[in-house]
């Protein structure tokens, strides 16, 4: 054990406490009192334990470390200023706009990997992140900062005991234990023992420390770093506020900068600044990383080839094409929410155990560990129910404003699912994922179209979500892999036209199961010499906006849209979307509309008016 500088880090400390006063009352705002109180505890961790490149954040060797208390962002900025890599100027930006120090931490600062603010996610992240050291075989730590009222959240627990299950003993919890949440005491206030008997009750090694205490933090910072099997969590008893007499263990206090006549008097307290004072971060050990195998930049070669007519479940194709994805790219991971003979991972961890991990029925940890495998360059396929995802969405949302690269699979989509009823149906899925910025969301209709597009997602940077069908649906596209020039091409944005003449009077718009009660519909509509047109709009968002437009034009700009899904923010709006400045389209919708419930999927169909029947019956109404 390497004997500390106590002196040193106190000094440390008091800048660090004087820049979160100065930036938040310059900024007029932020949390100071929720910084204050862990700062000894991480100026403890940053300046004896961690090994960080500073001035490469990205070295796959450095430790992690994880503001999930993202509302102590002040703290964080204030760190990397007394670590020498953020100025006072800088500092003075805090939460001004275009500023990369913003309110909460987000990846548009270089040393803060993943968004957070939103509590209850960072143990989560920090577990995908050791998930990834494991595979790696690299010796990073992971650090994770929560605070004590975050704690309250079900993901914490979630991820307290898959951590503990896969025995992450790399993976390091703070809980900064101040007794105040925002408007009031915390579930157990100032009572560690509670913590630690059910951290511990979980399977992890739990050290108790008093938070303000850089001796003790810094023997517990030693403890921590052993191999025994189990994750690790630091409870340390701090107090809100701390270094400034006024505020410590004051409500009300939560949220508020201090004016500048306070300010002024905080500063006098604290005493002597050393402004020039720097702690020093060491560098990690040049420890070699095993080069992902992939033949080159681009995933290809998919060699999955279904015959036209044949009846594939997409959600089948989805395990085949994940598994030859696996053989080409290790880079590639899958995880699932304790369905995978359901939405066919299994066929992925029959192949590739060491890469597949469940997840159990936790999908909020699940989306969060994701995040922190994709943050470590691993490429993630996370799969469960589509319905079961709006579990998760407030993790799916910060995913994306962490820039996260996460493939999202949901299967047992809509009331096509059958008897299982309407708790198993997603038919919130497109909206809830359309709304997710820079989101991309798929439905393809055939095995062909599903393993061409589960490609392309694994080619492409970015938060994706591909619906799958419970039943079969007969093939009708060629060769499902992109290096054959005769096979169908697929792309981000794209249409299919399945239907079509030269004197066709309106266009069917559709994807999924419903496309082939449209091209139904169109069959039995060109007997009674009414052509349709019916396109498959696989890639819903992006919609094909051109396709669109140029089937309207020449259809008699007649547009109906059939989905299995909710009228409310579905394909429906999206098409409504690329003609909303043009009022000589009319656009019909079908979608589920009737309260669902068990029955055979034909029957469903009918009921909720997107079966051929229906689309028929609805054509002849516009005529």
């Amino acid at each position: 054990m390497v004997m500390i500088d106590s002196q040193r880090l106190e000094g440390i400390a008091k800048l660090v406490r004087y820049y979160i006063l100065r930036m938040t009352t310059k900024a007029g705002s932020g949390h100071p009192t929720s910084s204050l109180s862990a700062t000894d505890l991480m100026v403890a961790v940053f300046f004896e334990k961690l090994r960080f490149d500073l001035e490469n954040p990205k070295n796959p060797n450095n430790d992690r470390v994880i503001f999930s208390k993202g509302h102590a962002s002040p703290l964080m900025y204030a760190i990397y200023a007394a670590a020498g890599v953020i100025s006072e100027k800088e500092l003075d930006t805090y939460r001004q706009f275009k500023s990369t120090l913003e309110g909460h931490p987000t990846a548009n600062f270089k040393y803060a990997e993943v968004a957070t603010g939103s509590l209850g996610q960072g143990l989560s992240i920090g577990t995908g992140m050791a998930l990834a050291a494991k595979l790696d075989k690299l010796p990073y730590i992971t650090y994770v900062l929560m605070g004590d009222s975050e704690v309250s959240e079900g993901s914490v627990w979630e991820a307290i005991q898959l951590a503990s299950h896969y025995k992450l003993d790399n993976l390091v919890g703070i809980i900064d234990v101040n007794r105040l949440g925002q408007s009031g005491e915390t579930m157990v206030g100032w009572d560690t023992d509670t913590y630690k008997k059910r951290i511990e009750a979980f399977g992890w090694e739990t050290f108790v420390v008093g938070g303000h205490d850089f001796e003790a933090i810094s023997k517990v910072l030693d403890l921590v770093d052993s191999r025994s099997g189990k994750p690790k969590m630091i409870v340390a008893k701090t107090v809100k506020g701390k270094g400034i007499s006024f505020l410590e263990d004051k409500e009300g206090w939560h949220g508020k900068a201090l004016n500048q006549e306070d300010f002024e008097k905080a500063v006098r307290e604290l005493g002597d600044i050393d402004k020039t004072i720097r702690g020093e971060i060491k560098k990690p050990e040049a420890f070699k990383i095993q080069t992902p195998k992939t033949k080159s930049q681009k995933i290809t070669g998919l060699s999955t080839i279904y015959k036209v007519g044949e009846e594939v479940a997409t959600r089948k194709a989805y395990g085949e094409a994940l598994v030859q994805l696996g053989e080409i790219d290790d880079r590639i991971v899958s995880l699932d929410a304790e369905v995978k003979n359901s939405t066919f991972s299994e066929l992925f961890k029959e192949k590739f155990p060491e890469r597949f991990f469940e997840m159990y029925i936790a999908e909020q940890n699940m989306v969060s560990t994701a995040l922190g495998l994709s943050k470590r360059g691993k490429i993630p396929f996370v799969s469960t129910f589509a319905t079961f995802f709006t579990r998760a969405f407030d993790q799916i949302r910060m995913s994306a404003y962490s820039r996260g690269n996460i493939k999202f699979v949901g299967s047992h989509a809509g009331v096509s699912i059958g008897e299982d009823g309407p708790s198993q149906m997603g038919l919130e899925d497109f909206a809830m994922f359309r709304s997710v910025f820079g989101s991309t969301v798929f439905c393809p209709a055939d095995a062909t179209a599903c393993a061409r597009l589960i490609e392309l997602c694994a080619n492409t940077d970015g938060i994706f979500y591909i619906r799958t069908n419970r039943p079969a649906t007969p093939v009708i596209y060629k060769q499902s892999f992109s290096s054959n020039k005769e096979g169908e091409e697929f792309k981000v944005g794209g249409s299919k036209i399945i239907r079509s003449s030269s004197n066709d009077q309106l266009t069917i718009v559709s994807c999924g199961v419903t496309l082939f009660e449209s091209t139904k519909a169109a069959d039995e509509l060109k007997k009674e010499k009414i052509n349709v047109r019916v396109i498959d709009a696989y890639s819903v968002k992006p919609i094909d906006e051109i396709g669109l437009k140029k089937a309207a034009a020449e259809t008699n700009s007649l547009v109906i849209t059939v989905e299995d899904h909710y009228f409310e923010g579905g394909l429906g709006d999206a098409v409504l979307n690329v003609f909303a400045q043009d009022a000589k389209v009319k656009v019909y919708k079908l979608a589920v509309s009737k309260m669902p419930m068990s029955g055979k999927p034909p029957e469903l169909l009918e009921y909720e008016g997107i079966s051929a029947e229906s689309i028929v019956k609805k054509i002849r109404e516009i005529y």
